[in-house]
């Protein structure tokens, strides 16, 4: 098995997805080499677009991908495909109140993308901000086992 195929498997079961993410897993894959490790995989939603559906979201130690599923049809498409070093100012919000993380970043093609990843609570806030400030500020980032402890809800 490749790399990116253990670690993505290992992210799902920490996060209690595994259904929801082994149906992603065939886009996915094609748009991550074999030996890029996932780091995080989490449902997000887009807060300017309530009505447009499921979103999941894969960080690797290279990339970034987004997937829509729509709610009716549970048909899915690509929505982001970005290496990490052509996304810039990238930023993100913590929510206490509402478990969870705002992420924004805007792509090569100059669109600011917004995203909302559901979190169960604080402590998992707190280790998914770690991931992206170690994946988005250059240093290194242990792969998704590191994310057994940390419970992300797929609400």
């Amino acid at each position: 098995m490749d790399v990116f195929a253990s670690t993505f498997h290992q992210a799902a079961v920490a996060g209690s997805a595994s259904p929801a993410a082994n149906r992603h897993m065939t886009i996915f894959r094609s748009c991550v080499d074999q030996d890029d490790a996932a780091v995080l995989v989490a449902r997000c939603a887009r807060p300017g677009a309530p009505l447009s559906g499921d979103y999941f979201l894969l960080l690797t130690h290279r990339r970034l991908v987004v997937i829509q599923e729509t709610r009716a049809l549970h048909r899915q498409r690509l929505h982001l495909n970005a290496n990490l070093r052509h996304l810039s100012n990238v930023t993100w919000r913590l929510e206490t109140s509402k478990p969870g993380i705002e992420l924004a970043a805007t792509a090569v093609d100059g669109v600011r993308e917004r995203l909302r990843l559901r979190l169960v609570d604080t402590e998992t806030v707190w280790r998914v901000e770690d991931l992206l400030r170690q994946s988005f500020h250059g240093r290194r980032v242990e792969p998704a086992p590191a994310l057994a402890s940390a419970r992300l809800a797929f609400a």
